[in-house]
């Protein structure tokens, strides 16, 4: 059950890279910005993920792998980003492949830690009991 809840996702977030990716292409030599919002918005995205799922231990059995390894799992991806890093060197753009790299790196964690402190912050919604 939890291999197709993670697969399911997984087609959903890597759909929805690759919509994004294919329709917003970045010029040869340019920061692929689409790729950086996509990234840092998914650790953002997970780092509040985390904190409702995880550390709260709210939501289905099944969200937290269909959610968090899944969909958001496939949305970001760090190999799109060391692949984009290599055709700005060589597309001779070396200072653009490590702001590139940078704001990948220190954006997504400081994205990640912000979804947990967002996260943390807003209370839990508890049904009442009749």
């Amino acid at each position: 059950m939890t291999l197709a809840v993670v697969g399911a996702g997984g087609a959903l977030g890597t759909a929805a890279r690759h919509a994004l990716g294919t329709h917003l292409a970045p010029a040869p030599g340019s920061v692929p910005w689409v790729t950086l919002a996509t990234n840092l918005t998914g650790a953002l995205l997970l780092g509040l993920g985390a904190a409702w799922l995880v550390e709260r231990g709210t939501g289905a059995p099944w969200a937290r792998p269909f959610a968090l390894i899944g969909v958001l799992g496939s949305f970001t991806t760090f190999s799109t980003v060391a692949v984009g890093a290599d055709l700005l060197i060589h597309d001779g753009a070396a200072a653009a492949a490590g702001t590139y790299l940078g704001l990948s790196v220190v954006g997504g964690i400081l994205a990640a830690a912000a979804g947990l402190t967002l996260g943390r912050l807003v209370p839990t919604i508890r049904r009442k009991e009749r």
